[in-house]
């Protein structure tokens, strides 16, 4: 349940369209349900502004259903990481109009399309073999509210592909970018732009890459100010807090126009 259901309900309520034994029963799953396998975190929304996510891995298609079915039934939108066709297939048959997204491994369900989506974020990957992280955190923006803008295979090993695009890096609110092997294209982007950096290093590369910590040392020790690390593959990770930072741009921008006088006004 978000801030937009419970305000609707506690009117409900006011104008006596719903007594208030019903609104309890409504709000009794609220803090949490306990399921034999899991205990979901419905309040989420109302503290976090997002529900509960599931990491699909090590769950039984079964489990992934059973929570995504749950998770549905108390909200518009849901994410899932890390999730197999299995999975998804599982969870489909519970919920009929839930989606997945190959790349990024994802199943997800938005009931609520329309809504807005906010400009600021800018999504950088290294290289192709990225895509799957990076989209991870595309997607897990856009279900949060934002409009990320892409830019992929603009790694160190030809570094003129990024020149076209410094004019974007420099003007978004907040950058993700995704990189494995030596993962230094966060540096480089870190050197171009204002902005936080949210680097996520990513497990491509070869033997010596050691599944991705040479990339994670190497952010690690950016000689670029501004730059953040998130874990190994962590594309949602750093999607979330991409998604907070441009928020709260967002959301300061607005009221500072609202606080503004109207033109002919005094």
């Amino acid at each position: 349940m978000d801030q937009q259901a419970l305000r609707h309900l506690l009117q409900q309520v006011a104008s006596g369209e719903r007594d208030v034994d019903a609104a309890l029963q409504a709000l009794r799953a609220l803090p949490f349900e306990s399921l034999d396998y899991a205990t979901l975190d419905h309040h989420r929304h109302l503290r976090w502004g997002f529900p509960e996510v599931i990491f699909c891995a090590g769950k039984t298609p079964e489990q992934v259903a059973g929570i995504a079915a749950r998770l549905a039934d108390r909200g518009p939108r849901l994410l899932g990481t890390r999730a197999t066709p299995e999975q998804y297939a599982a969870a489909r048959r519970l919920v009929p109009d839930l989606q997945y997204h190959e790349l990024a491994r994802c199943l997800w369900l938005d009931r609520e399309p329309d809504q807005p989506r906010h400009p600021g974020v800018v999504a950088v990957a290294a290289g192709t073999s990225d895509l799957p992280v990076l989209e991870e955190a595309i997607l897990t923006l856009e279900l949060m509210g934002h409009r990320p803008q892409r830019i992929v295979d603009v790694g160190v090993a030809g570094l003129h592909r990024l020149l076209p695009h410094v004019q974007t890096v420099q003007t978004a609110n907040v950058v993700v970018v995704a990189a494995g092997m030596e993962g230094a294209l966060a540096s480089v982007v870190g050197g171009l732009t204002d902005a936080p950096v949210i680097a996520v290093p990513t497990s491509v590369g070869y033997g010596a890459s050691f599944g991705g910590l040479a990339a994670l040392l190497a952010m690690l020790n950016s000689c670029a100010s501004g730059v953040a690390v998130v874990n190994i593959d962590n594309g949602f990770g750093a999607g979330h807090l991409a998604a907070l930072i441009n928020q709260r741009i967002v959301d300061a921008q607005e009221r500072a126009r609202s606080a503004q006088p109207a033109l002919g006004s005094p």
